[in-house]
């Protein structure tokens, strides 16, 4: 007789009742996983709901077409906004 091998037909201390419970447990923890990443995804996705966007540069452009601002003033303006 096998060394592990009990005299309720099974291997270990619980016999097979303790193997089906760990692939249960497996099962539950995959579930969960899945369930986790699957909130992860939803919640990732876009709903038309934009954070409000940094227009600094748009406005920029637009004051420099109009002539509110001189080139100087535009490519000094823009070059700060690039690096910050």
């Amino acid at each position: 007789m096998h060394m592990w091998y009990n005299e309720y037909g099974g291997y270990g201390m619980m016999g097979v009742f303790g193997m089906i419970g760990m692939i249960v447990q497996l099962i539950f923890i995959l579930i969960i996983y899945l369930i986790v990443i699957g909130i992860k995804k939803v919640s990732e996705k876009d709903f038309g709901v934009h954070p409000k966007e940094d227009r600094s540069l748009e406005i920029l452009r637009e004051r420099y077409a109009k002539g509110e601002i001189t080139e100087e003033e535009f490519r000094a303006s823009a070059k700060i906004k690039i690096y910050t």
